[in-house]
C-alpha cells in the first residue's frame, strides 16, 4: 500500500494518491492531470476510482478530465447530484483497491453530500481517513457554503456536522491518521493548523470542535462565530464541479495566444478584459501598464484572483514573466478562470519598446512612514482580521484585502495615504486595484508590518 499526499501550497489543498497491487485511487484531484498520470506510470498502476469528498467551492477539481482520460469511475457520497456519470455511494459502501478497501462514510454538515473516506489496510485495520472539508486539523468545515433551502439554516448545517463528527469520525481509533482536504490559509475554515497530517487521537485533544464534553449548542455557536463572508467565486466553482468544464488543453491553447503591444492594447480596449500582471511586485512597482492589476504568481495567487476578480467569466490578458505563461493559465484554471485571451509577448519590455505609456507605484520605507504618522498621515492596513486584531498601528484603518472592492469609498480622494500588509505582497495588490479604479494618491509601505515593527513604530493589540 502506498499513500501520497499531493499538497498545493497556493490553494492550501491536499489531494491524495493511493496505490495497492496494481490498482490506484485518487481523492480530490486538482484540475491538471499530468501529475497523476506520472504517478500511475511510475507504479505501473491502473486508476480505478476518483473519490470526491464533496462539491468543492474553493477550487475546480480534476475529476471530470481525469475520468475521461483513464476511464476511472467518479465516486461521490450520498445525496450528490452531478450532471455527469458518477457512482453515488451509499453510506458505508465499500470500494476495493488492490489489497485495501475504502469505505464511504456519509458525514454531512459542511455540505449535505460531504463524505469521509475510511481506508482499511490489507489486514482490515482502520488506517486513515480522507476527511475532505468535514474535519480539518485544528478546525472543521464551515457550514455556510452549502446550498441552503428555506428550511435549512447555517445553524441546522452546523448541528448536522456535530452529529456527523461524533457518530462517524470520533468513534474511530486514536491512531487513525487524518488526511484533510485543506490546511492553514484556506478560506474553508477558521483555525486550521499549519500541519497537514495528524492522528485522530491528537485532534481529539487539540481541536476545539472535538471536545468530548461539548454540547451541540456549544458546537453550533463556536463553529458559526466569526465566519467571514465567503469569496464571490465559491458558488461558481461549485457549479463547475457539479456540471463539468472545458479541458485544460483547450484553455491553455486559447490563453497562450501571443500578442504584440498594439494587439494587446486593442484587445484590452475592445474586450473589457482585466490586464493581470503576475510578475514580482518590485518589478510591477517599477513599471507596469496603466490600469493593470497586480497579483503575483509567486504569492497566494489563485485564491486572490478568485477573491478579487470574482467572476470566473471575466476575460483576462496576461503580463507574465518569461516562460511562465502556461503555468499562470493552469493556476487560473484551478479556481475556474478559464477565459485568458492571450499574453503580452515579450512582457513589459515589448510595451516600452512600442513607446506605450508606463506607470509606476510610489513606495516609502517604514522609517519614512514613522515620520508621516507623526504628521497625521492616513494609514490603511489590508491584512486579515486576525492579523490586525493581534497587532496594528493605533491610527491605522483596517480594510482587509479580500473585501477591498466593497470598500473603495473608504480611501481619501486627494490626500496621500499609506497602505501596508505583512510583507509587501498584498499591499501592492491593493494599491494596484486602487490605481486601476482611479485612486492615484496611494503609497505602498515597503516591507510591510515586519518593517514597521523593526522601525519602532508604536503597535497596539
Amino acid at each position: 500500500m502506498h499513500i501520497e499526499q499531493i499538497y498545493t501550497g497556493c490553494l492550501s489543498q491536499g489531494a491524495y494518491y493511493i496505490a495497492s497491487d496494481g490498482e490506484a485511487a485518487i481523492i480530490d484531484p486538482l484540475r491538471e492531470s499530468r501529475p497523476y498520470h506520472d504517478r500511475l506510470e511510475r507504479d505501473g498502476a491502473k486508476l480505478k476510482y476518483i473519490f470526491e469528498t464533496h462539491f468543492h467551492a474553493d477550487f475546480v477539481s480534476g475529476h471530470v478530465s481525469l475520468s475521461k482520460e483513464t476511464g476511472a469511475a467518479i465516486i461521490y457520497g450520498p445525496t450528490a447530484n452531478p450532471s455527469f456519470d458518477a457512482i453515488i455511494a451509499e453510506d458505508e459502501q465499500v470500494f476495493k483497491i488492490g489489497k485495501v478497501t475504502i469505505t464511504a462514510l456519509h458525514t454531512p454538515g459542511h455540505t449535505m453530500e460531504s463524505t469521509t473516506y475510511l481506508l482499511k489496510d490489507e489486514h482490515g485495520k482502520n488506517h486513515c481517513i480522507f476527511s475532505g472539508d468535514t474535519l480539518f486539523l485544528g478546525d472543521v468545515g464551515r457550514p455556510d457554503l452549502a446550498q441552503k433551502g428555506a428550511d435549512l439554516t447555517i445553524q441546522d448545517l452546523a448541528g448536522i456536522l456535530f452529529d456527523s463528527l461524533r457518530s462517524k469520525i470520533m468513534i474511530l481509533e486514536d491512531d487513525v491518521i487524518v488526511y484533510p482536504a485543506h490546511g492553514a490559509g484556506s478560506a474553508c475554515g477558521k483555525h486550521m493548523m499549519k500541519e497537514t497530517v495528524d492522528t485522530l487521537g491528537n485532534q481529539k485533544k487539540v481541536n476545539y470542535a472535538l471536545r468530548a464534553d461539548m454540547t451541540k449548542a456549544e458546537f453550533i455557536e463556536e463553529v458559526t462565530d466569526g465566519l467571514a463572508p465567503p469569496p464571490e467565486y465559491f458558488p461558481l466553482n461549485v457549479k463547475m464541479n457539479k456540471e463539468g468544464y472545458d479541458s485544460l488543453d483547450n484553455i491553455i491553447e486559447k490563453g497562450t495566444k501571443q500578442l504584440d503591444a498594439n494587439a494587446f492594447e486593442k484587445l484590452a480596449t475592445s474586450s473589457g478584459a482585466v490586464m493581470l500582471d503576475v510578475r514580482n511586485q518590485k518589478d510591477f512597482m517599477e513599471a507596469h501598464i496603466p490600469n493593470s492589476i497586480f497579483i503575483g504568481i509567486d504569492g497566494g495567487f489563485a485564491p486572490w484572483v478568485g477573491a478579487l476578480i470574482g467572476d470566473t467569466e471575466q476575460t483576462i490578458l496576461l503580463i507574465a514573466p518569461e516562460g511562465r505563461v502556461e503555468e499562470t493559465i493552469t493556476r487560473l484554471s484551478r479556481v475556474g478562470f478559464d477565459n485568458t485571451l492571450g499574453f503580452l509577448d515579450g512582457g513589459i519590455a515589448t510595451w516600452k519598446a512600442a513607446g506605450k505609456e508606463i506607470a509606476s507605484m510610489k513606495s516609502v520605507s517604514a522609517d519614512t512612514l514613522k515620520e508621516k504618522i507623526k504628521e497625521g498621515a492616513p494609514v490603511f492596513d489590508v491584512r486579515k482580521d486576525g492579523e490586525f486584531n493581534n497587532a496594528h498601528i493605533p491610527s491605522a484603518k483596517h480594510t482587509s484585502l479580500e473585501f477591498l472592492n466593497s470598500h473603495l469609498d473608504a480611501f481619501p480622494e486627494e490626500e496621500p495615504f499609506y497602505v501596508h500588509c505583512a510583507g509587501g505582497y498584498r499591499s501592492v495588490i491593493a494599491a494596484s486595484i486602487l490605481k486601476a479604479r482611479g485612486v492615484h494618491n496611494v503609497i505602498d509601505v515597503a516591507g510591510g508590518f515586519k518593517a514597521i515593527k523593526e522601525a519602532g513604530i508604536e503597535i497596539v493589540s
